[in-house]
């Protein structure tokens, strides 16, 4: 079964990221996605976009995928459905990206798994903007 890493790992983690691809980060300011990013942003971390539709958001332009992202990604944060996860870590584990953070309300244990035992850190059915701001800061 699946641990979170506790939080003061949590925080050594997060203060090492500068940048954070957010895959499924919806241009609809009344998605979780977008306040959560939004508030990442203002918290100092870059953000970078992550949606096959979009243009642009928060700001920054947006990327298709993983693999199209031109510059280097310290965290994957993944606000989609438990089903998508299985593919994110295949491509996080084939651009040997170190961390993952899944949204809270998304639990995928076997993409976890697989996370972790290719190098991943891992943090799964969290929210990233309510840990920092309440372990973090």
């Amino acid at each position: 079964m699946f641990v979170n890493p506790d939080p003061q790992a949590c925080c050594a983690m997060l203060k090492e990221v500068k940048t954070i691809a957010v895959v499924g980060l919806s241009p609809n300011a009344s998605r979780p996605s977008y306040g959560v990013s939004a508030a990442m942003q203002g918290f100092g971390f870059r953000v970078i976009p992550v949606h096959p539709a979009a243009k642009e958001i928060l700001g920054e332009k947006v990327y298709p995928n993983l693999a199209s992202v031109p510059e280097p990604i310290d965290l994957v944060n993944v606000f989609r459905s438990a089903e998508f996860i299985d593919e994110i870590v295949d491509e996080c584990l084939k651009l040997g990206l170190k961390r993952l953070w899944i949204q809270e309300g998304i639990v995928n244990e076997l993409a976890a798994a697989r996370a972790l035992a290719g190098g991943m850190t891992v943090m799964m059915d969290r929210c990233i903007y309510r840990d920092y701001r309440d372990y973090c800061r």
